[in-house]
C-alpha cells in the first residue's frame, strides 16, 4: 500500500517539493497531506508524482511542472514560454503602486510582460489603473491574457500588445509609471545552463550582450511615453545597480535611486522624469 506519508518519506526530493508536487497530482490542500496522509493511493497518482519528481530530479523547474507559480499573493499560470515569476520581482509591484498611491486611474505600462505578473498583480491592486502590457513574444502574451482573465475578470481589462519594448505603441501615450524586468544576465554568464534557467526562454533571460543592452535601450525610449514626473523602474542584476543609476542620470532622470529586495540586494532602480 502506498500512502501520501510514504511518498513523503521516501522522497529524494527537498520535502517542500514533494509536498508541492502531491498536491498537484491528488489535487490536495495542505492540510489534506496531513489529514489524509495514511489513505492508500491509486497506482495512477503514484505513477503520476513518479513521473513529475522524476522529471525534477532532471532539473525541470517545480513551477513548470504544476503550471503555476504565487506572486504577490495570486496565482499566475506558467509555461515554458514564459520567465518564472520570482518573489523578488515582487519590489517592482510594490514601487509602482507607491509611486501611483496619489494618482486617480493612474496609466501604468509593464515592459516585457512575460506572464503578465507585474501588470496583472498592480491592476489587481489598484482596480482604477489603466495598465498597459507589451511582449515580443506571441506566445508570453497569450500565457499573460489568460492570467488576466482568471485574475481580474472581464470587467479592468490588461491591454496586452505585441511589440519590441516602445516601438508598436500609439506614440500618443503617456504613463505615470513604466516598470520592467527586462532580460539583464550577461551572455556568457555561467546561471544561464544551470539550475531553473536552463528550462526557460532565453530571450528573456539575457540580451546576449553585456546584459545591459535592453536596459539601455528602454531608458532611452521610456521618456517619451512617461507623463509629466512620470516615473520609470526597472529590475537588474545584482551588481549592476550603479551602471543602471548612471544611466538613468545620464537621460535626465532625477530623483534617481536603487531599492534593495529582501536578500538587502540592490534589485530596482528608477527614477523621475520631469521634462
Amino acid at each position: 500500500m502506498t500512502t501520501a506519508a510514504e511518498l513523503l518519506r521516501s522522497s529524494t526530493l527537498p520535502p517542500l517539493e514533494t509536498r508541492i508536487l502531491l498536491e498537484h497530482v491528488l489535487g490536495w490542500r495542505r492540510t489534506e497531506l496531513i489529514t489524509r496522509d495514511a489513505e492508500e493511493l491509486d497506482a495512477q497518482s503514484v505513477g503520476r508524482f513518479e513521473a513529475l519528481a522524476q522529471r525534477r530530479m532532471n532539473g525541470e523547474p517545480v513551477a513548470q511542472l504544476v503550471g503555476t507559480r504565487e506572486f504577490f499573493g495570486l496565482p499566475f499560470d506558467v509555461t515554458p514560454d514564459v520567465l518564472i515569476p520570482r518573489p523578488e520581482t515582487e519590489l517592482l509591484v510594490e514601487i509602482a503602486l507607491a509611486k501611483i498611491a496619489g494618482i486617480s486611474a493612474p496609466r501604468v505600462l509593464d515592459l516585457g510582460t512575460g506572464s503578465g505578473a507585474i501588470a496583472v498583480a498592480i491592476a489587481c491592486s489598484r482596480r482604477d489603473a489603466q495598465v498597459w502590457a507589451v511582449d515580443q513574444s506571441a506566445k508570453a502574451l497569450e500565457v499573460a491574457a489568460r492570467n488576466a482573465a482568471k485574475l481580474l475578470g472581464g470587467d479592468r481589462p490588461v491591454n496586452f500588445l505585441q511589440s519590441n519594448w516602445t516601438e508598436a505603441l500609439d506614440p500618443a501615450l503617456r504613463f505615470d509609471a513604466i516598470v520592467s524586468n527586462p532580460p539583464y544576465i550577461a551572455q556568457h554568464d555561467p546561471h544561464l545552463s544551470e539550475g531553473d534557467l536552463r528550462f526557460e526562454p532565453r530571450t528573456a533571460l539575457t540580451d546576449e550582450a553585456d546584459g545591459l543592452s535592453a536596459i539601455r535601450t528602454i531608458i532611452q525610449s521610456a521618456p517619451f511615453f512617461l507623463a509629466t514626473n512620470g516615473v520609470l523602474w526597472l529590475e537588474h542584476g545584482y551588481d549592476q545597480a550603479a551602471e543602471v543609476r548612471t544611466l538613468l542620470t545620464a537621460r535626465g532622470f532625477s530623483d534617481v535611486r536603487s531599492e534593495r529586495d529582501l536578500a538587502g540586494i540592490e534589485r530596482a532602480s528608477g527614477g523621475v522624469f520631469a521634462a
